[in-house]
């Protein structure tokens, strides 16, 4: 099976023998198994045999919890999480990304959603309103920054507020770019894709 070939198809699988779990994760199938006897992998045994089998959300959590890359289950998409209370922001998004094969996004209006979001959907890339209606940027990008497994999420803050000691506290609480309102949605992507390594392409 070549890997593009092999890529496509496990992006479609939704159960993974043990053997194609370690093909995926690139580790011994002995390996997979002990994961999988010990609890640290779950899954199910076929009835009436030793057979087990993992389901694709599974084999991608404990991918992740154990910084193992999952370009090959999710694609080589890069994935942006937009958070802002302003459905109009959100639907500028959503019109610029919606069409881009290099991006998976996804939308929140509140910090608590962001939270929830950030959690399952592990962005590459977060754009955050500085002023949300249940908490401000400062808090989200330091509990971002706190969790080792989103290390490695950018983050993006957007905010009217062009005073210059909260823009600090923005980037000492973890925020790698600070763009004031309103934004030129080309300018932002630029910063996108300079953040991702992406060659930018105009909206």
């Amino acid at each position: 099976m070549s890997t593009d070939n092999g890529q496509q198809t496990w992006a479609e699988k939704k159960i993974f023998t043990t053997g194609e779990a370690a093909e995926v994760c690139k580790v011994s199938q002995q390996t997979i198994i002990r994961c999988f006897d010990s609890g640290r992998l779950s899954g199910f045994r076929v009835p009436g045999s030793k057979f087990r089998r993992i389901p694709r959300d599974e084999l991608i959590r404990f991918m992740r919890a154990n910084n193992i890359p999952t370009d090959a289950l999710e694609g080589a998409r890069k994935r942006v999480l937009v958070v802002d209370d302003d459905e109009r922001i959100l639907e500028l998004f959503r019109d610029v990304l919606g069409g881009d094969e290099r991006f998976e996004l996804r939308t929140a209006a509140t910090g608590y959603d962001a939270g929830m979001l950030t959690e399952s959907f592990r962005p590459h890339v977060l754009i955050l309103d500085y002023m949300l209606p249940d908490v401000n940027g400062n808090i989200v990008c330091k509990r971002i920054r706190e969790k080792p497994e989103l290390e490695g999420t950018r983050i993006i803050c957007v905010s009217g507020v062009v005073n210059q000691d909260e823009v600090a506290a923005l980037r000492h609480a973890g925020a790698d770019e600070f763009v004031k309102k309103p934004f030129d949605v080309g300018s932002l992507m630029e910063r996108v894709a300079s953040l991702l390594g992406l060659e930018h392409t105009d909206v």
